[in-house]
């Protein structure tokens, strides 16, 4: 098999390596050292390509995931409030003229559906 080759990958570990390379790709970095770094990470959290066959799997890592949300708040703690809140306030305009759900509330339909879903059990 030549280096390079993921035919040992699975479906999940090669989407999930495309996901963390459009990651990088939206950062600034360049396709080559995205998709590099991608297998890499993907290679961190489940120990290269999973082998078929009763017993061969392994636990997934999940530090890697954790590591750039640590690396991110460590350094928003080291900015000044102000710096903090005026990131805030920019976020919480671009969102609201965006029209994207992270700050629109739950509608009343859904609310409505998952309480009665929840009487149901």
């Amino acid at each position: 098999m030549p280096r390079g080759d993921k035919s040992a990958y699975s479906a999940k570990q090669r989407r999930q390596a495309r996901h963390i390379e459009e990651g990088y790709e939206n950062r600034g970095v360049s396709k080559k050292e995205a998709e590099r770094r991608a297998w890499a990470t993907e290679n961190a959290i489940s120990g290269g390509g999973k082998k078929s066959g009763s017993g061969r799997g392994r636990k997934t890592n999940k530090g890697p995931s954790k590591k750039g949300g640590r690396k991110g708040g460590r350094a928003s703690a080291s900015r000044p409030k102000s710096a903090r809140s005026a990131s805030a306030r920019k976020a919480a305009a671009t969102r609201k003229r965006r029209g994207t759900g992270s700050s629109r509330k739950r509608s009343s339909t859904s609310r409505a559906r998952k309480s009665s879903s929840r009487r149901s059990r």
